[in-house]
């Protein structure tokens, strides 16, 4: 059986959609996994042992196309990406994303069993039109991650355990590791992570408190504090290391998805909003806390660490305050002996 997953992005959707490539392998060992993701995402997908391919979808290069040589690039992207799928010989196709254009990527693959969720629980209910196989998750099944599984039922997989399969580079591991030495970073130091971005503007708590935040983490705590950032957010990682002029905080260098998987596998700690890293530190363990305004923590809380959640009655994260946020840390920081 020829199976494929589509989950094109963002990032921590795609975390959250690998319990149901695990669940599968598991289940149906003899089954070629096929995953189809956007070509940023897709590092997350290589080397996994889940998955049989990864096939590369450029849909914001869709989007992104004006000139007539653009399109004319960009249609024969798209004319290739069909005739691969063709190649596939593709039997069942999950739609895991729920919106239109994964709902057309889920069409092109041309498999004869096409299984999605049912119009009321897509982003966009026009997905259901290219699914034949609609499911309504179970009642109990709040979180994203239980709802994604409901999707493999039909096919037998019924995970007694969820496992996130994440990638593993020895290399990579190295490099963080030479990285926090050169910092004067000892072994069993207290390491809070802190991800000042996110996709959207409202989910981002203000600069200013990630700094005073820092700041008595790692003056108080006596933490070691690592600011990670991704494209654009090079700037926001300084400002916040910079409010902290007796040191201690840090801006991290640029990192992949291997060297970031790596600093999260070494923090005690990691502090974010709803999105990408924060997903990838619960999946592989590490203690969390998020700062949640407008997104649902039950459904998109860090996987069995929705406790850890500080939620916002009136959805806006800045009425986060400081001190909170600060206990929150010292919390986590004292449940896992660090």
């Amino acid at each position: 059986m020829n199976v494929a997953l589509i989950r094109l992005s963002a990032l921590g959707d795609v975390v959250h959609a690998l319990p149901v490539a695990a669940a599968l392998r598991r289940s149906l060992p003899q089954a070629r996994i096929v995953w189809l993701a956007e070509r940023r995402e897709a590092a997350l997908l290589r080397a996994n042992p889940a998955v049989d391919a990864v096939v590369p979808v450029d849909t914001r290069g869709w989007r992104r196309a004006r000139s007539v040589p653009a399109l004319v690039r960009e249609a024969g992207a798209m004319s290739a990406l069909v005739q691969h799928l063709r190649e596939e010989r593709l039997d069942v196709a999950i739609d895991l994303q729920g919106n239109a254009k994964s709902g057309l990527v889920t069409a092109a693959t041309r498999a004869p069993l096409r299984i999605g969720f049912v119009a009321a629980w897509c982003r966009e209910p026009v997905n259901a039109l290219f699914t034949n196989l609609r499911i309504r998750p179970p009642r109990e099944a709040r979180h994203v991650v239980e709802q994604c599984l409901a999707l493999v039922e039909p096919l037998g997989a019924r995970p007694a355990t969820v496992e996130f399969p994440l990638p593993f580079d020895p290399e990579a591991e190295g490099r963080v590791d030479d990285f926090l030495r050169g910092a004067g970073l000892k072994p069993r130091q207290r390491l809070v992570v802190l991800n000042p971005g996110a996709g959207r503007a409202a989910k981002r708590w203000p600069l200013d408190r990630f700094g005073q935040l820092a700041g008595r983490l790692a003056e108080e705590a006596r933490a070691a504090v690592l600011v990670v950032w991704g494209p654009g957010e090079e700037e926001a990682a300084a400002t916040i290391a910079g409010m902290s002029p007796r040191g201690g905080v840090l801006a991290a260098p640029p990192t992949g998805l291997a060297e970031l998987l790596a600093v999260l596998r070494r923090a005690s700690v990691v502090v974010a909003a709803d999105t990408g890293p924060i997903h990838l530190a619960a999946a592989l363990g590490t203690p969390c806390v998020g700062l949640y305004g407008p997104t649902s923590s039950e459904r998109n809380g860090p996987w069995g660490q929705i406790g850890s959640v500080l939620a916002c009655p009136d959805g806006k994260v800045e009425s986060l305050h400081v001190p909170r946020v600060y206990r929150a840390v010292l919390g986590a920081l004292e449940r896992d002996g660090a």
